[in-house]
């Protein structure tokens, strides 16, 4: 839960359907109350998070707490996602971690380079895949902190 005691908003960003059900399901899973919105392309997610389009009204696109961005994505490639959101003064705060299938190393640099939060490979094994989701979660959605928590009090 951020401050406000809403839930954290994440912003999924993935092409692979099935790779979306897998963390929709783990993260559903969590204590911390936690609602997914989906992307399915680059360009959706610039969308959303510039509120363009389908989602210019802020009710229905809400600022995420936290982004999962998959790089090889259709329409935008999810680099170019990353480098407009680093560079976008009202979004450069948002974590985001990239979620992707790719292990070269130009891709971790380049990612890293766009300031990445945090660089994860998704395994081709689902229960691994599965597994990955849940520390992902216990993780972000439990033990970090990020701008938006500076009161919380569970901590300490």
């Amino acid at each position: 839960m951020n401050v406000t005691g809403e839930p954290i908003i994440i912003l999924l960003v993935e092409d692979d359907e099935d790779h979306a059900e897998i963390v929709k399901r783990s993260l559903k899973n969590h204590r911390v109350p936690n609602k997914i919105r989906h992307a399915a392309d680059g360009q959706a997610a610039v969308d959303y998070l510039f509120r363009r389009g389908e989602y210019s009204n802020p009710e229905d696109s809400p600022r995420p707490h936290l982004i999962l961005l998959d790089l090889r994505l259709p329409k935008m490639d999810g680099l170019e996602v990353l480098k407009q959101i680093k560079q976008t003064e009202g979004l450069l705060r948002i974590p985001v971690v990239v979620l992707t299938s790719s292990l070269a190393e130009t891709d971790v640099a380049r990612a890293y380079g766009h300031h990445a939060n945090s660089y994860l490979v998704k395994p081709l094994n689902f229960k691994r895949f599965t597994e990955l989701m849940t520390d992902f979660g216990f993780y972000w959605l439990g033990w970090n902190l990020n701008p938006f928590d500076r009161d919380r009090t569970d901590v300490a």
